[in-house]
């Protein structure tokens, strides 16, 4: 082969290793931009007043006299919108305006008995305000309108009597007033689709809001508030805003198609031309207002605890139970690699057993992770007698271990023979050359194993899925008496894997999960640069640097 040939296949191959070494770049990017982007959404975002609300009445935090400006700001700017959904409802619901009828007739009769009047004009009086009552309820319970209206003018014809001035029945012609109101606006035809749709208003209200005017305080967290981030009231403003329905297409073959329409729209909404349809417009231009967004670190993400269905709070607990169970599975799980690796290397030769034993290793290093988490249900926790800490520590350290001693070993034969030669010659004997000379000299190639099996031990769920880890449950008490260890825990891994299967609450709220995977990632990273720092202080000590 001549030299421009070869230089042509050099310049081919080193083209061919940048690009594939971009090209691996390139793919780790795509894979981590977009978490660490949605993940740090849960730390970085635009809170609201209603996040204030919550880090006050949950966690105890925040100026509250300047939250009370804040609640009173914004207090103003939703009185309009609470003012409209509730006058609406009453239109829609008439369970309340018979409510106030009925109070209204037995207040009226309360004010007669304090009054000097005759048995006969007591019982005529009485009689003529239950007729008024009759009347309104009859229109109430009415589904046409223009049945309704002869009702209602059955009340009206007592408005100018002067017997019923300043007196409880007057009560009768406000709500007479009212509802006829209600009637130009609505048609009773449709007051079942009404109710419906106004009942999704109302929820998105709260999602937006909170609880509304008149309702007992919620007694799950996540209902107490409203949109406590920016993110999550523009999602909820828009469903707010429009409706989807199926209509018929524009092909014209009659099929239907899904089609977001606006509930105000003058063509297709059901609220158009009611006295509902101004309040998605005051929705959309003033929810700023409503809710005074502002932009926050919320640094105590990373400590706080969480609400049921990480709705809200952070990943403190998460990040502990974590580091517990990856530190402790790295101290069952080095000690025994290195010792097993040393014997293999030193004291086991080459013969077929030991092959067999490698072969072992090698296959274990492959196993998925559910055979070891079930491998754990069935030995550790049947051994420790509950699912805990120590359980899914050991069934950690078992998945670590095959890693573990594959890297020693190959850190231990990387050791020059010279070095244990000179060793032996001054005198030391195997085994004190091994602690001395060969440990020392394997220990980078030892911690680049710990690196690997460090990292995988903190990501894995399956293993710790029947073995010691939970949803939600208490902080471990790392205490003296050990007691910990017979604790289930969290743990950033397991709380990504209920949040994604198993709790739809918390998919309310994605950014508490992809926050989870950013925090997993850190976590990861600082651990494996911690490892790192070790292993180049050990080897420039080593090299007598």
């Amino acid at each position: 082969m001549s030299v421009r040939i070869r230089q042509v296949w050099d310049r081919l191959f080193t083209v061919l290793c940048s690009g594939s070494v971009g090209l691996l770049i390139a793919v780790l990017l795509l894979f981590l931009v977009p978490m660490i982007v949605k993940g740090g959404k849960a730390v970085f975002f635009r809170q609201t007043v209603e996040f204030r609300k919550m880090q006050r009445d949950l966690f105890g935090r925040g100026d509250l006299d300047s939250l009370h400006e804040a609640i009173a700001r914004t207090g103003q700017a939703r009185q309009e919108v609470l003012a409209r959904i509730e006058q609406f409802g009453r239109g829609i619901d008439t369970k309340l305006l018979s409510d106030e009828a009925k109070d209204a007739y037995r207040k009226y009769g309360l004010e007669l008995r304090y009054r000097e009047v005759s048995r006969e004009e007591y019982s005529r009086l009485r009689a003529a305000a239950k007729d008024i009552r009759d009347n309104f309820l009859a229109a109430l319970d009415s589904t046409e309108e223009a049945a309704a209206n002869r009702f209602l003018d059955q009340v009206d014809l007592h408005r100018d009597s002067p017997e019923f001035q300043a007196t409880a029945v007057e009560t009768f012609f406000t709500l007479s007033k009212q509802y006829r109101r209600i009637l130009d606006e609505m048609d009773l035809a449709h007051r079942e689709e009404y109710a419906a749709e106004l009942d999704i208003v109302k929820t998105e209200l709260r999602n937006l809001l909170g609880p509304l005017p008149g309702e007992s305080t919620p007694p799950l967290p996540q209902d107490r508030f409203g949109a406590t981030r920016w993110d999550v009231a523009k999602k909820h403003l828009h469903y707010l805003l429009y409706q989807t329905k199926w209509v018929p297409g524009d092909s014209g073959d009659g099929r239907l198609v899904k089609k977001e329409i606006r509930r105000d729209d003058p063509e297709a909404g059901l609220f158009a031309g009611t006295e509902l349809a101004p309040l998605f417009s005051m929705m959309e231009k003033n929810l700023e207002r409503m809710l005074e967004p502002e932009w926050t670190v919320y640094g105590r993400y990373f400590l706080d605890d969480s609400t049921s269905g990480h709705y809200f709070g952070g990943v403190g607990p998460e990040i502990l139970g974590t580091l517990v169970l990856t530190v402790l599975s790295m101290c069952f799980a080095v000690p025994l690699g290195v010792l097993s690796a040393a014997y293999l290397v030193e004291y086991a030769g080459d013969n077929i057993a030991v092959r067999v034993i490698r072969t072992c290793i090698n296959t274990l290093a492959g196993v998925p992770s559910i055979v070891y988490g079930l491998f754990g249900l069935a030995f550790f926790v049947l051994i420790v007698g509950r699912p805990c800490i120590l359980s899914a520590s050991l069934t950690l350290a078992l998945l670590a271990l095959p890693v573990i001693i594959r890297a020693s070993e190959e850190a231990i034969r990387a050791v020059p023979q010279s070095y244990k030669e000179a060793s032996m010659a001054l005198g030391s004997g195997k085994f004190r050359t091994f602690l001395t000379v060969t440990l020392p000299a394997a220990g980078p190639g030892i911690l680049t194993g710990l690196i690997l099996s460090l990292s995988r031990a903190a990501g894995e769920t399956a293993p710790i899925l029947f073995a010691g880890a939970v949803a939600l449950g208490p902080i471990p008490d790392l205490g003296l008496k050990f007691r910990w260890l017979f604790q289930p825990t969290r743990a950033l891994s397991y709380g990504c894997y209920d949040i994604t299967v198993g709790d739809r609450l918390a998919m309310r709220v994605p950014h508490n999960q992809f926050g989870m995977v950013f925090t997993l990632i850190l976590l990861v990273l600082c651990l494996n640069i911690a490892a790192i720092l070790i292993r180049s202080r050990m080897s420039k000590k080593l090299q007598g640097m």
